[in-house]
């Protein structure tokens, strides 16, 4: 499958008093470039809640290597790893000049809003997934 990139500029906000990226905010970069991901493929998070649609992660392993420093062009990069029928794993990594400097593996499901249960992706989302 194809691995979606987005371009992502450290700004003073996402930086500790030293300069570097506090760690949260490299989840922040993958979070953006799931969100991108979606709108690339014709869906947004709001058009997905209001057809009763949310999406959470369900888990996430995250391994820091290097860090991000202030004013640093990054890019973020979001690949599906298994699709399932509720659930999607995406391998990601935020990397400076295609140096890893975070890699998670991100697993998303799929829940009713309402209910806030497991539930089938639809159709279109779930043809995107399998690529």
């Amino acid at each position: 499958m194809s691995e979606f990139r987005l371009p992502v500029r450290v700004y003073i906000e996402d930086t500790d008093a030293g300069g570097i990226v506090y760690y949260v905010n490299y989840l922040k970069y993958m979070e953006r470039a799931r969100s991108e991901w979606l709108r690339h493929h014709g869906f947004t998070q709001s058009d997905l809640l209001e057809t009763g649609i949310q999406l959470v992660v369900h888990r996430l392993e995250c391994r820091y290597a290097k860090p991000a420093l202030l004013d640093d062009a990054l890019e973020a990069t979001a690949v599906i790893h298994s699709p399932g029928r509720c659930r999607a794993s995406f391998l990601q990594t935020v990397t400076r000049s295609g140096e890893p400097l975070c890699e998670a593996r991100v697993d998303i499901a799929c829940l009713d809003a309402a209910r806030l249960k497991p539930t089938p992706w639809p159709s279109a989302i779930a043809a995107a997934l399998n690529g």
